[in-house]
């Protein structure tokens, strides 16, 4: 297994580079290494079975960070997509391979309807990620794209207790090594055995693992929280699994439940690289199972099926995107995104092979066929990416939602007292906020009065950019951690040089150092406070109201002038300290000279000035 692993872990170092420099994308590029040390060419890999078990995980993980994307409010606006398109295309596509298998290639209907239900589903996790690094998932197509894929993980469901009644043998024996713990039970019981699971994940997710996870954050360790998550997942994944229910499902619910949760930006962070990696490993599996020996025998008619496949899937594609009135770059995109087969067909497949709905050799075929047409999803993506999208205009096509929500973006890094009189301000003038707190106990009390705040350490790149850097306009430090605020303040300079930078600063010499950081704008968390108090004591001492607010105005521009001054020659101790105490009689000699012009003006307007003239 180790040295599989190395294998797999060069060939991606060696084609998801050379791919991506010719702009193919990193999953055309781990299909490639896939076929390049596959048994049919370099042979380095023998059966993929096991592997391609382990990296059905990375699809498992997906779902879960798609469900972390999708609050319940936005899902429910989704509804209609989900169902009308979504059902439309797996029943359309179904009916159409069914009648083609049934009346073209003269095969048994119970065959023929099983093709048309595993053939009429696509590869969320091709088109997912495909999307995703084009950054044309929020378009309304890739919208669209997600609302069809999501109906077809769920179809999978009632798709999987279909099959065994489409068997031509007794299904008593056959799928008893199937690990389904709930089998045996009649039918009824199943139902409200799956349905009573679904129901306690979502509740679970809800009363259970929130608290669970701020238990867990209250620790300030890191790798508890990574594993708390993995474990999560796994463990969903598996129950889905013991049932006969699809595991990607089952996380993905979990997903939304946490959507709402101030964690949902630390687990999407925590899990993305695990979620790669074996995404990654799934891609590479696909490639090495391309049958090449079976592909040269019957070249005509493999080729044959892969284009039928995708000239059917895209007829019915194009023909509900008119139907659903889409713009025509966007219907080209939908119908090019979802034209192949996908991952479940695999796992249906081998239902089918059990179950002897399909002969071995009908398997292997369909199974050749699934895997060309994934591997020439990227391909039709790049030909509308290269030939049919020059003039894109990507950004008018984006949903209003969200284009309001990115032009009135503001990130706050840290919610005390500080941030929240800064976050009452901008949330009052209608401006949506991504909160970030590293306080558990500060979370639990701001959840109480209805404040939205998301758990994480805003130095740390991947959780910024989760919550929204690349697109936001500021962003605000707020924490109370000198050296954090620079951490942040350098990383997000770097990373995100068109993002405005709002800071706290701790004391002078924190602001000298910001300033040199280039920060847009801070303050000083003591000064202004200080001097509304030094002029409130002004007055107490008998000064009017009007030259104590202006003593307070000189200072405050005066030692605003000091610190622009003072930085340059900041770190150099004896010239600062020279410098710093002529200010300090520069300033004494400008309120004492400001106090005696006053005098003079009040005792001009009282007439004196006209007396002794």
């Amino acid at each position: 297994m180790l040295q599989m692993a190395v294998i797999y872990l060069a060939a991606a170092l060696v084609a998801v580079p050379v791919a991506k420099r010719l702009g193919l994308g990193s999953v055309l590029g781990y299909l490639l290494a896939g076929i390049l040390i596959g048994p049919f060419l370099l042979g380095l890999v023998g059966d993929q079975k096991d592997v391609m078990h382990f990296a059905e995980f990375g699809v498992v993980m997906m779902l879960f960070l798609v469900g972390l994307e999708l609050q319940p409010s936005r899902l429910w606006k989704l509804r209609h997509a989900i169902i009308g398109l979504g059902g439309l295309q797996v029943v359309l596509t179904t009916a159409i391979i069914f009648a083609v298998c049934l009346f073209v290639f003269s095969l048994k209907w119970q065959t023929a309807l099983a093709l048309g239900l595993m053939l009429a589903l696509s590869s969320t996790a091709i088109v997912l990620q495909t999307l995703a690094e084009k950054g044309w998932i929020k378009l309304t197509a890739g919208q669209n794209s997600f609302s069809v894929l999501l109906f077809q993980d769920i179809a999978v469901i009632p798709i999987l207790a279909l099959l065994p009644l489409l068997a031509f043998v007794d299904t008593t024996g056959s799928i008893s090594d199937s690990h389904n713990l709930i089998e045996h039970y009649p039918t009824y019981i199943q139902v409200l055995i799956s349905v009573g699971v679904i129901a306690s994940i979502i509740l679970a997710g809800k009363y259970i693992a929130s608290p669970l996870f701020l238990y867990i954050a209250a620790t300030r360790l890191r790798e508890l929280f990574t594993i708390f998550a993995l474990f999560l997942v796994i463990v969903i994944a598996v129950i889905m699994q013991n049932i006969g229910l699809s595991p990607a499902l089952g996380t993905f619910l979990a997903g939304v439940v946490l959507a709402d949760s101030e964690f949902r930006h630390e687990l999407e962070v925590d899990i993305e690289p695990f979620k790669g990696l074996l995404l990654g490993l799934f891609f590479i599996t696909v490639g090495a199972s391309i049958d090449f020996p079976l592909l040269s025998e019957q070249f005509t008619t493999v080729i044959g099926l892969v284009l039928g496949l995708i000239a059917i899937k895209a007829a019915v594609l194009y023909l509900l995107a008119n139907i659903f009135k889409m713009k025509d770059k966007q219907k080209l995109l939908f119908t090019l995104a979802l034209a192949q087969g996908g991952e479940f067909a695999f796992v249906l497949l081998s239902l089918t092979s059990s179950l002897q709905i399909l002969t071995p050799e009908q398997t292997k075929l369909i199974t050749l066929v699934v895997a060309i047409s994934m591997l020439m999803a990227p391909l039709l993506l790049i030909v509308y990416e290269k030939l049919l999208n020059r003039d894109s205009e990507q950004e008018k096509q984006f949903d209003k939602p969200e284009e309001i929500e990115a032009a009135k973006n503001v990130i706050i890094a840290g919610y005390g007292r500080f941030g929240q009189i800064v976050g009452r301000l901008l949330t009052a003038q209608g401006y949506h906020l991504s909160i970030l707190d590293h306080s558990p106990s500060q979370i639990e009390l701001l959840r109480r009065f209805g404040n939205k705040v998301f758990y994480g350490d805003a130095a740390r790149q991947d959780l910024l950019e989760a919550s929204g850097a690349k697109e936001a306009e500021l962003l605000v430090i707020a924490i109370d951690d000198a050296d954090k605020i620079l951490e942040i303040a350098t990383m997000t300079k770097k990373h995100y040089p068109n993002l405005k930078l709002v800071a706290r600063a701790i004391d002078r010499r924190h602001s000298y150092e910001l300033m040199n950081l280039g920060v847009d704008a801070f303050k000083r968390e003591t000064f202004d406070s200080a001097l509304s108090l030094g002029v409130e004591t002004l007055k107490l001492l008998g000064n009017n109201t009007e030259a104590s607010e202006r003593a307070g105005k000189l200072f405050a521009q005066h030692d605003e002038d000091s610190l622009k001054i003072l930085a340059d020659i900041w770190g150099d101790d004896l010239s600062y300290g020279v410098a710093v105490k002529q200010r300090v009689e520069d300033l004494k000699q400008v309120l004492l000279n400001d106090k005696a012009d006053q005098e003079k003006l009040n005792q001009c307007k009282g007439g004196d000035c006209a007396e002794k003239a």
